[in-house]
C-alpha cells in the first residue's frame, strides 16, 4: 500500500511518547507498506534526524511550525479565533500546501494522521483517514485547568477548552477510523459519538531494553525513579505529589534512598523540587543512551499519575526494561496487568511508600513483578506485534473502500 503518514512532530529521535510511537510503527510499516511521511519540526536543526528515518520511508518531507508555542500569533489566533490554541501551535501553512500536492500527483491507498491536531492540514479527499488520538486531549487539558491556582485565568482555559472538545470530536467524525490506545479511552469516545468506528491499538516498548532488563537481576541500590517529558502537564503533577508527599516518607524509613526525575525539559519545569532532596536530571531530546543509563542506574519506578489520558510510555518502557512499577491506579489505566503480578498498584501516597519499602526487602516479590512484566511487553506489547494489528486495519479499510468504491 501507498500510505500518506502525518505526524506533529518528527518521529526522531525516539525520546517523547509521540515520537517513541511513530517511530516504532514506521520501523515495522516500512517493511510492508511505501509510506510518504509529512512531519512538522519546531526549528531546522532537526532536519539532520531526517536521514535516520529514511530506510522506513519512500520519501520525507518536514514543515515548520512556530518554534514557541506561546507566541503573541498563536495566543491572539486562539482568543479570537474558532480554533483551540492546541490546533493554531500545530499548524503549519506549508504543511497544508504541501498535503494537497501531494494527494493530487500521488494515488494514496490511505491517510494515518498521527493526532487530531494535524487534521486541518488535510484537504476535503475522498482517500480513506485513519486517525490515531494518543490520548483524548480535551480531558488532559481540563484536569490541568481544573488544578489551577490562578482562579481569574480559568475562564479563559475553559472557554478553549470547550473549543478543543468541538473540533476533536469533528475532526473524529471526519476519519474513516479512530484509533484509540486504550479500551478506557475507546469508551469515552463513543460516550461522546456513539456511531463512531473505533478500533484499539495500543502503545509497547522496544526490544532495544532488553540488554537492561538481563543486567537488573537482584536490588543493588535504593533508587527510585519517575522519567518524562515535563513539557506535558501530567508530568509535572506526578513529579510534584513524588517530591513533595511520597519521597519524603520513603526517606524517613529507607535513610540512604535517592529519587531521580528525569527527563526533558527537567530543569526548566521542576528545578524547585531539588530543595526535597530530589535529584533532576535533565535529558536532551536526542540522548537515548541517557535514558538507557537511568533505567539501568533505578531500583524501583514511581508513577503518582493523576491526569487522564492515553497508555503511558515510560510505565512500557520501564518493564520493558525490567524496572519494577509502583503506579497510581491512573498510571496504569489501559495497560493489562494485574497488581502483585507485573505491578504494585497504590491507591494513595501511603500505599506507594509501604510498597516501596516491601519491593525492596521482598527480593522474591521484586523477582516476580519484574519477571512478569518483561513477558507480557513480549507477549502483547512489542511494537512487531502492534504494528501487525494496525496492517489488519490499514488492510480492512483498503477493501472497505475498494468495495464501496466499485
Amino acid at each position: 500500500m501507498k500510505i500518506l503518514m502525518l505526524t506533529p512532530y518528527l518521529p526522531y529521535p525516539p525520546s517523547s511518547g509521540g515520537q517513541v510511537r511513530s517511530y516504532n510503527l514506521l520501523k515495522n510499516l516500512g517493511k510492508k507498506h511505501k509510506v510518504v511521511l509529512v512531519a512538522l519540526i519546531k526549528n531546522d536543526q532537526e532536519k539532520k534526524f531526517i536521514k535516520k528515518l529514511e530506510k522506513f520511508c519512500e520519501k520525507i518531507y518536514v514543515c515548520k511550525r512556530s518554534e514557541s508555542a506561546w507566541t503573541l500569533e498563536n495566543v491572539v489566533k486562539s482568543v479570537f479565533g474558532p480554533y483551540p490554541f492546541l490546533v493554531v501551535r500545530n499548524f503549519s501553512h506549508p504543511a497544508k500546501d504541501l498535503v494537497f500536492n501531494l494527494i493530487k500527483k500521488n494515488n494514496f491507498d490511505l491517510i494515518h494522521a498521527e493526532t487530531f491536531y494535524v487534521m486541518p492540514h488535510l484537504p476535503k479527499t475522498d482517500i480513506p483517514i485513519i486517525l490515531v488520538e494518543q490520548t483524548i486531549e480535551y480531558q488532559v487539558y481540563q484536569h490541568f485547568v481544573n488544578t489551577l491556582s490562578f482562579f481569574f485565568l480559568k475562564p479563559f482555559f475553559y472557554f478553549d477548552i470547550l473549543k478543543l472538545k468541538f473540533w476533536e470530536k469533528n475532526y473524529w467524525k471526519k476519519a474513516n477510523i479512530v484509533v484509540a490506545v486504550s479500551q478506557k479511552d475507546k469508551q469515552k469516545m463513543l460516550a461522546l459519538l456513539p456511531s463512531l468506528k473505533i478500533k484499539i491499538i495500543p502503545n509497547g516498548a522496544g526490544e532495544d531494553l532488553i540488554e537492561i532488563f538481563k543486567k537488573k537481576k537482584i536490588v543493588k541500590k535504593s533508587i527510585f525513579l519517575y522519567l518524562g517529558n515535563f513539557a506535558w502537564l501530567q508530568n509535572v503533577e506526578a513529579a510534584n505529589i513524588l517530591a513533595k508527599k511520597i519521597f519524603p516518607e520513603i526517606k524517613k524509613k529507607i535513610t540512604n534512598a535517592v529519587c531521580y526525575i528525569a527527563g526533558q525539559k527537567a530543569h526548566e519545569k521542576i528545578h524547585h523540587l531539588q530543595k526535597y532532596g530530589i535529584k533532576i536530571i535533565d535529558i536532551k531530546h536526542f540522548d537515548i543512551n541517557k535514558v538507557k543509563e537511568i533505567y539501568s542506574d533505578a531500583s524501583i519506578f514511581l508513577a503518582p499519575i493523576q491526569g487522564p489520558g492515553g497508555t503511558r510510555l515510560k510505565i512500557l518502557g520501564a518493564m520493558a526494561a525490567g524496572l519494577p512499577i509502583i503506579s497510581s491506579k491512573v498510571g496504569v489505566e489501559g495497560l493489562k496487568v494485574k497488581h502483585g503480578e507485573n505491578v504494585l498498584v497504590a491507591q494513595n501516597e501511603n500505599e506507594f511508600v509501604n510498597n516501596a519499602i516491601k519491593l525492596l526487602h521482598d527480593r522474591t516479590l521484586y523477582q516476580k513483578i519484574r519477571v512478569n512484566a518483561r513477558r507480557l511487553i513480549e507477549q502483547r506489547y512489542s511494537w512487531n506485534i502492534i504494528a501487525q494489528d494496525l496492517d489488519k486495519i490499514y488492510s480492512s479499510l483498503k477493501k472497505t473502500y475498494y468495495e464501496n468504491s466499485h
